[in-house]
């Protein structure tokens, strides 16, 4: 569904991703792990081709998108939840929600709204409230389900667990496995290792723009050695 291969990403003179490279096999969750600055957001925002890779490649869904306004990486399917959010604060939930709608694609889960709310209750209790009466993780979980509204056939979510409440996060793991279960795609970013564990498939450690291990968490359980290096505080 997802390959980047080799993709060094610059901003001005300072080079943050360095031959990055990941794959993400269609109905997969992968985890993006590394600390602060190691460059996971980065990673994700050119993928969108938000900053694009100045070398490399990022093939979604068999075509080659590097180079293509992020309007048209949408276009494609390809759903970006941005750390920061981004909600329409003035607007209510539903209206946040239909600003994202996008058509039906063949053979993907057409999202509704009416999903959406059994998918994330909270929202459900506050549709007519504006995206600035809600809560962090409430706020969280709106960016993601607006982003649902397009029917992506992959979304990338950067930091979905960071700075809610513990009862939140529990509430947005219980919702990417049901997203998996429909089929969806899903690369998230995180430093929050247990997290991982309890959505992802795999996981990819990055450190410096460059990936340091891609593998299971069976996998990286057998490494103690890489977790300690690149994911100890």
């Amino acid at each position: 569904m997802l390959e980047v291969t080799g993709i060094e990403t610059f901003y001005g003179k300072a080079r943050v991703l360095n031959g990055l490279g990941l794959t993400v096999g269609a109905g997969q969750v992968v985890a993006l792990l590394g600390r602060n600055g190691a460059g996971k957001t980065t990673t994700m925002k050119s993928i969108m081709q938000l900053v694009p890779p100045r070398a490399g490649r990022v093939v979604f869904d068999g075509a080659d998108i590097t180079g293509w306004p992020p309007h048209r990486v949408a276009q494609a399917g390809l759903g970006y939840v941005p750390e920061e959010r981004r909600i329409f604060t003035q607007l209510t939930v539903a209206e946040n929600l239909e600003v994202g709608r996008q058509k039906a694609r063949p053979g993907r889960v057409a999202w509704t709204e009416a999903q959406l709310f059994e998918l994330f209750p909270n929202l459900a209790e506050r549709r007519g409230n504006r995206g600035k009466a809600l809560s962090g993780g409430e706020q969280q979980m709106l960016t993601i389900a607006r982003t649902l509204m397009g029917n992506p056939a992959l979304v990338l979510l950067d930091e979905p667990s960071e700075g809610i409440a513990p009862v939140i996060v529990e509430q947005m793991a219980q919702a990417i496995l049901t997203l998996k279960a429909e089929g969806l795609t899903v690369l998230i970013s995180e430093q929050n290792l247990h997290f991982a564990r309890a959505v992802a498939d795999s996981v990819v450690i990055i450190e410096h723009g460059e990936a340091r291990f891609s593998g299971t968490l069976a996998d990286l359980d057998a490494r103690p050695d890489i977790r300690d290096a690149y994911l100890s505080v």
